[in-house]
């Protein structure tokens, strides 16, 4: 390695460091949640509750916030724990009419277009649009960090407290009785801590990498292994893996952050599914 390379990888240490450390610490609780909702059938609900935060950001930028104003959180938090809500009592316990995914697709349209008219009422409504979709992930902060694996700690050591009820909620839903009023509080709790998981990851990352990383780590690790465990570290595992690569191809080629991690992701998806697929034949 000549000094030029040396020179090169020390400059993208630099740029990246932190970028690297939120993308290595935070995708894990979404990796976890991936679980849950692909088991759920509910593939997209976190982009619902990803875009339902966005709306809450517009509204607050709406009404004369600034973009770095700390009640966009707050706003935004507050209407994603509305949509938990309404996400709770629209679960079904048999056969609907109407599938539930389709109330979450229609959730998340309106969502965005509501979203799109109030942002064209601002000046700097076309880069606040790019910036919920795909987030700002080089402008992290060591402390924007902090609180979030801080928030993202806490909400994990719930669902371990409670991990079986959860479980037993997406994993066993024919067994639980949902109708009862104890399992739709615990279906709340459910989609409120995810809610908070969403709201807060929205801010660094924006709705694309939100979903990325809930769905596409949890997808693979269902292709490779059985057991929820194994699942799970698989799934870090390809989250870890897509984050260097998109981070190391965002430097490498000067193109947005989030859409080179997104773009990772898809493809480690597409690998992981043409092999398996090419073993089974082989098999």
């Amino acid at each position: 390695m000549n000094a030029t390379d040396t020179l090169t990888w020390v400059e993208m240490f630099t740029v990246m460091k932190w970028p690297l450390l939120a993308c290595l610490l935070l995708p894990g609780i979404l990796v976890y949640y991936g679980l849950h909702i692909l088991r759920r059938e509910v593939i997209f609900v976190d982009l619902a509750l990803a875009q339902v935060a966005t709306l809450g950001t517009c509204v607050c930028l709406f009404l004369g916030h600034e973009p770095d104003d700390p009640h966009n959180y707050f706003w935004a938090l507050g209407f994603t724990l509305a949509g938990a809500l309404l996400f709770t009592f629209t679960r079904p316990s048999r056969q609907p009419r109407v599938p539930q995914e389709a109330l979450i697709g229609i959730i998340y349209v309106v969502a965005a277009a509501a979203g799109i008219l109030l942002l064209s009422k601002s000046p700097h409504g076309k880069e606040e649009l790019q910036r919920t979709l795909v987030g700002d992930l080089l402008t992290v902060t060591p402390g924007q960090i902090a609180k979030t694996a801080a928030l993202y700690a806490a909400i994990g050591v719930i669902h371990f407290i409670f991990r079986r009820q959860f479980i037993k909620l997406s994993f066993e839903h024919e067994a639980a009785a949902h109708s009862s009023w104890s399992m739709l509080c615990w279906d709340f709790l459910f989609y409120a801590l995810f809610g908070f998981v969403v709201t807060s990851f929205v801010q660094v990352g924006g709705v694309l990498m939100v979903f990325s990383y809930l769905i596409v780590p949890a997808a693979c690790a269902t292709f490779l292994v059985n057991s929820l465990l194994a699942r799970l570290l698989v799934g870090w595992g390809v989250a870890t893996l897509a984050s260097v690569g998109g981070l190391y191809a965002s430097f490498t080629l000067d193109v947005p952050t989030g859409a080179a991690i997104v773009c990772m992701l898809g493809a480690a998806l597409a690998l992981v599914a043409g092999g398996v697929k090419c073993l089974r034949r082989v098999g």
